[in-house]
């Protein structure tokens, strides 16, 4: 029996349940006929079970010109009428704020029955339009989505023209991100094209622009009107902005978050830094770590609660008077605002300054959680945890991430040269397994809907090198600022081409790209990292230069795992040394020599055989999904223009 005759016998039986999973196996059979998709799909409706799966395919067998006026008429029964009253409550309130809205030059709004879009709901979010005049549905529309999908502030030498913006999301951006003529002493009007009254009218049924007109922002431009823009207000209506003063940026006013998250260690988010660092709409520090901006925070806000102004730098004091009750997101803005150490945005521009937040971790761990059976597995980070969980990220009512990324093997031998470096200095710091630490971070793969990575792009620390010109428009593109001439050099709080880390290669330099790192990985460690990164290397455009395309096995995986001899060796001298600097204190030197030595030979076996579990596991193939069990999906990769490239891509 096929999955069609199954699912009938269950129903006849009464299986309700599992009649409804064996007609959604069917409906995924790619020979079931329009009469048994449409069979399927009502059973599931009628039977209360997942209505999403009924009405995708009714919506598909509709636009294939099937059994229209039956569906039409199911729909409309079951998702379009019982929400009209919302609609056309929410187009009456739009209608009734922009009759008396100045700014708006054609009041002659449509009837409701009249719209050429009826609004179906979906889900919770969104909805599915229905276009009468082309009698067909359109794709699924969410009005709320928290993407930026445009680049709005590209050119700031005029006011801002944005042309059909159906997003309230994007609508209120750019309500909260652009300041008032009056505060930058210039015509800053938000002006808004719309190229069909007849379509702006049928969006006023799930768009809210009341609480958008209060400031009196927008300029509505409908059809051929573009042509006013910009007006000129002193002409019009006797409004001459110059005559203000400037205001400087207060702390509510900072609303946008531009993450720089900390894929991995090494990884070449300095450079990134300083490409940023002094951009005229951006706040930004030099690198700063997580647990100190904590710190930092919470000693204003304690000193604040104590009433101890002489506790706090005065110029913090005074940037958080106006505000009521400060949240830690004002506290961090504040001293963005304030520091000596951080980038100055131009209080004088059309856009309030994103703050510009890379908060830095020792090291970045991820663990693994799986079901044998299932083989689908979680990802977990401390780091991140804490990242998702801090007000100073939640704050925030806008967000943009952006992650870099180097060759993981570069990124892995430079790491490694970190932590020995660091060994030498420190008597009780010792070099981890790296090589361990690298296969189980897979913090490239995210869950496109959580909130921190929902606008999201993942861009090469090689291309930033290479292609300057071409990475860092597309950057400022994505992260919707202008691309300026301070995006053309690097620099930070100490000037042009600082040295982040003693050592580092200073401003576009191209020697860390092709730095192998010879005297603290092997080729058979590379290997390892690389076949374990074949999705990596394949999505982001990594070609292979130590794993030869051999076949894998339970031998090669243990010949790799116990071919990081350099790895091994500086695991084995560090922890030998910190265990020995504790031992001599406690025992004759002879013992303490043997004990150390012993016990970091035992390190290293155990370093071995986790390289050997993990990757054995990794080889049998696991599904990374998140708490729903949905997929991760790897991180978009920052598209450059092939017009903008000086060099051939690297690979």
């Amino acid at each position: 029996m096929n999955p069609i005759e199954i699912a009938r016998k269950l129903a006849e039986l009464g299986q309700t349940p599992d009649a409804q999973n064996a007609y959604e196996l069917a409906l995924a059979q790619p020979q079931l006929s329009p009469e048994e998709e449409l069979e399927a799909a009502c059973f599931i409706f009628y039977s209360q079970g997942d209505y999403r799966i009924s009405f995708t395919h009714f919506v598909s067998l509709y636009n294939r010109g099937l059994f229209q006026a039956e569906i039409l008429d199911l729909m409309t029964q079951a998702f379009y009428l019982p929400n009209l009253k919302d609609l056309e409550k929410q187009y009456q309130s739009n209608t009734k704020a922009l009759e008396k809205y100045p700014y708006l030059f054609r009041k002659d709004f449509l009837k409701p029955e009249e719209l050429p879009i009826l609004f179906f709901p979906f889900d919770d979010n969104g909805f599915v339009p229905f276009y009468t005049k082309e009698n067909r549905f359109g794709d699924y529309v969410n009005v709320n989505d928290t993407i930026i999908d445009r680049w709005f502030f590209k050119d700031l030498s005029k006011p801002i023209l944005a042309g059909d913006v159906y997003s309230q999301y994007q609508l209120e951006y750019l309500y909260d991100n652009v300041r008032k003529s009056e505060w930058v002493a210039k015509e800053n009007h938000i002006y808004l094209h719309y190229t069909n009254w007849a379509v702006f009218c049928a969006y006023l049924q799930v768009l809210n622009f009341k609480k958008l007109l209060r400031d009196e922002k927008f300029v509505f431009l409908m059809e051929d009107q573009v042509s006013r823009y910009p007006i000129d207000f002193k002409a019009e209506y006797g409004i001459d902005y110059s005559q203000y003063d400037v205001k400087p940026i207060g702390v509510s006013e900072v609303k946008r978050l531009i993450w720089h998250t900390q894929l991995a260690t090494h990884n070449g988010g300095d450079f990134f830094n300083e490409i940023l660092y002094g951009h005229p709409n951006l706040l930004a520090f030099d690198s700063v770590m997580m647990d100190a901006t904590v710190e930092t925070v919470q000693q204003v806000r304690k000193a604040m609660m104590q009433k101890k102004q002489n506790a706090i730098d005065i110029r913090i004091y005074r940037k958080l008077m106006p505000v009521k009750n400060p949240s830690d997101k004002d506290i961090l803005v504040a001293l963005f605002l304030t520091a000596e150490e951080s980038s100055k945005a131009d209080p004088s521009a059309r856009i309030v300054p994103a703050l510009l937040f890379q908060p830095h971790f020792h090291n970045m761990n991820y663990d693994v959680h799986g079901s044998a059976e299932t083989r689908n597995c979680t990802l977990t980070s401390k780091q991140y945890d804490e990242i998702r969980r801090s007000p100073l990220f939640t704050g925030f009512s806008y967000i943009k991430t952006f992650s870099p990324l180097r060759r993981p093997t570069t990124s892995y031998g430079a790491t490694i040269r970190f932590t020995w470096n660091a060994s030498l200095e420190q008597a009780n710091s010792v070099v981890g397994d790296s090589l361990s630490n690298r296969l189980l971070n897979r913090s490239f793969m995210v869950n496109p809907w959580d909130r921190l990575y929902r606008d999201s792009r993942l861009v090469r620390f090689e291309d930033g090198k290479l292609n300057p010109t071409a990475t860092f428009t597309a950057l400022a593109e994505f992260l919707d600022i202008p691309y300026t001439e301070t995006m053309t050099y690097c620099s930070g709080a100490e000037g042009i081409n600082p040295e982040s880390l003693a050592g580092n290669d200073l401003g576009f330099s191209t020697a860390a790209i092709y730095r192998t790192y010879d005297d603290y990985c092997n080729d058979a460690d590379r290997a390892f990292l690389e076949y374990f990164y074949r999705d990596v290397y394949e999505t982001y455009g990594y070609d292979f230069h130590y794993y030869k395309g051999e076949p894998v096995d339970e031998e090669w995986i243990r010949t790799h795992a116990e071919g990081a001899q350099h790895l091994d060796e500086l695991i084995l001298n560090s922890h030998q040394k910190a265990m020995l600097t504790g031992f001599s204190k406690k025992m004759d030197e002879e013992i303490a020599q043997t004990n150390a030595k012993n016990l970091s030979e035992e390190t290293v076996q155990d370093c071995i055989q986790n390289r050997i579990q993990i990757a054995t596991e990794l080889e049998k193939g696991l599904r990374f999904v998140n708490a729903e069990g949905q997929p991760l999906q790897m991180m978009t990769p920052l598209k450059l223009d092939p017009a903008l490239l000086e060099q051939p891509l690297y690979h």
